[in-house]
């Protein structure tokens, strides 16, 4: 049976580009790929066919030869790539010498490698978090805090490399410092981590006796943290570099710090703005007066309380509210009046308050507009 063109067999044109071949064989294993085709006998030979094609195509010195001359250029005796053994005279090896370069891009990812060798040498270490709880005054003002950080530092017997005196590792002598191995499984090449250096390319000979080989020792640092004034709960600082020390020389990590604002016993914070109640008597509500209410930066304010004020009235001081973190304004504070009704009075205060109710039924206007919906509710019944 006469063979089939091979740029036919991979469905690209004669003058394709390396890329568009290799695109074309990638389509075509995954078509043509016996597991996906249990059901078709011909699948198998086909998916041969195809990778027959492309072991000739993927090379300028073959291709340019099957250019020329066709497939007699590979006949037994001309001296071209076709010998004993496998299909259309490859070996197994060869077979699987030309499928590992697509096997690569089409599952590579899967198998969790580096196209390249997927050595991993130096690593970056890893990143730490702190949470830091301060007060609300620390908020407002900000501060400079010393926080202690336990974590991994660069040993200091071997400089971080792990070896003794600071030797520098050797190449790995089981994978030649690719870090990864591969074993051949019927048409299929599986690369794994290899088991002698665990991936990193290197192994150590004398390890150091300080760390025993890490290259990393436990250590707790004491680091001064900038805490910016206007910060709040779940705001996060970077301190970079202040991670776990890297892996062989690698970077370190970083340190996130996150905030949590305390709450306070006086004021609740909403954004940029505080929210407080204060107490006044009855007397002044009705009366009017002044209060001194305190402030968030340690001091006090006097507030002018109007005459008729009702509980849950608010007042507002402008600019005395929380800092914008990055210097964009500052909030207000706002007070909430709560009118205190008077305890414990004696027989003289009862009579006066009693006097003060007869006289004043038609100065409370909640009250007068209360009952009067209650008059005309009952009215409307009767009618």
């Amino acid at each position: 049976m006469a063979k089939r063109d091979y740029y036919d067999v991979l469905g690209v044109s004669k003058g394709a580009s390396p890329d568009e071949i290799k695109k074309g064989f990638r389509k075509k294993a995954k078509e043509l790929h016996p597991d996906r085709n249990s059901d078709n006998p011909n699948a198998e030979a086909q998916f041969k066919e195809a990778n027959e094609a492309y072991d000739i195509l993927k090379d300028p010195d073959k291709k340019a030869a099957y250019d020329r001359y066709g497939h007699a250029a590979f006949e037994n005796g001309s001296g071209g790539p076709r010998g004993p053994g496998g299909f259309g005279g490859q070996g197994q090896g060869d077979f699987a010498s030309a499928f590992s370069d697509v096997f690569e891009d089409l599952f590579g990812d899967f198998m969790g490698g580096q196209r390249g060798g997927g050595r991993q040498r130096a690593a970056r270490g890893s990143d730490l978090r702190y949470n830091l709880r301060i007060t609300l005054e620390q908020a407002f003002m900000g501060m400079q805090k010393t926080i202690s950080v336990p974590g991994t530092v660069s040993c200091s017997a071997c400089d971080g490399t792990g070896a003794e005196g600071g030797a520098e590792p050797v190449v790995c002598p089981t994978c030649s410092g690719m870090g990864k191995v591969r074993a051949q499984q019927g048409f299929f090449t599986i690369e794994k981590t290899c088991p002698t250096c665990s991936g990193m390319g290197q192994i150590i000979k004398n390890p150091c006796q300080a760390c025993r080989g890490a290259g990393r020792e436990e250590k707790t640092r004491a680091l001064s943290v900038n805490i910016p004034a206007g910060v709040e709960t779940g705001t996060r600082i970077r301190l970079a570099g202040e991670g776990d020390a890297g892996v062989r020389g690698g970077p370190s990590g970083d340190l996130y710090i996150f905030i949590e604002v305390e709450e306070h016993r006086i004021f609740q914070r909403e954004g940029l703005d505080l929210y407080c109640r204060v107490p006044v008597s009855m007397t002044s509500a009705a009366l009017g007066g002044d209060v001194e209410v305190p402030t968030i930066e340690g001091g006090r304010s006097r507030v002018k309380i109007p005459s008729g004020s009702q509980s849950g009235r608010q007042m507002r001081l402008r600019g005395k509210g929380m800092p914008a973190l990055r210097g964009a304004g500052t909030g207000d504070m706002f007070i909430e009046l709560a009118v205190e009704t008077p305890v414990n009075l004696t027989m003289r205060q009862r009579e006066l308050l009693r006097e003060f109710e007869a006289e004043s039924q038609d100065n409370q206007p909640e009250t007068s507009k209360f009952f009067k919906t209650v008059k005309s509710f009952w009215d409307g019944m009767k009618s």
